[in-house]
């Protein structure tokens, strides 16, 4: 499964460390995300048995969101771990949080910066070569699995 717009180049928090209560999520095309469904039923142990499926209108690309058992060692391709306020349903990656912290509070990093969410309600908020990159998405499915 190739995607035009590889998430290769996206952030990769290590996936491998503490894995309980740890959100996955996996980028594809319409034409895979069939595929992918049925590899995240049958290839992994889903916790909450629910997957959460996303359409990102400008990359014309799906993402699925997950929690996986915390003894899995391989992920599928093209997978990143997100963390997520409910809130505002903004999915976000540390690196991702730190680059919209520098930027909203004069380029400091500050674990105590307190972002409005509902600023970037319902997108998902990544980097790109060290910069913030957000995509906006629009809830597509929830499979119940």
């Amino acid at each position: 499964m190739i995607l035009s717009n590889s998430y290769n180049m996206y952030d990769y928090t290590s996936i491998w460390d503490d894995l309980m209560n740890k959100l996955f999520c996996t980028f594809s095309s319409f034409q895979d995300l069939d595929s992918l469904i049925d590899k995240l039923q049958y290839d992994y142990t889903l916790l909450n048995n629910k997957i959460f499926i996303l359409y990102i209108k400008s990359n014309d690309e799906y993402v699925c969101t997950y929690n996986l058992d915390p003894s899995t060692k391989n992920f599928p391709e093209n997978t990143i771990l997100v963390h997520r306020k409910k809130e505002s349903n903004t999915l976000y990656t540390i690196n991702a949080l730190n680059e919209l912290i520098k930027g909203l509070n004069n380029g400091i990093v500050d674990t105590s910066y307190r972002v409005n969410w509902q600023h970037y309600r319902n997108c998902i908020l990544l980097t790109q070569q060290n910069e913030l990159k957000q995509l906006n998405t629009r809830l597509y499915k929830i499979l119940e699995v």
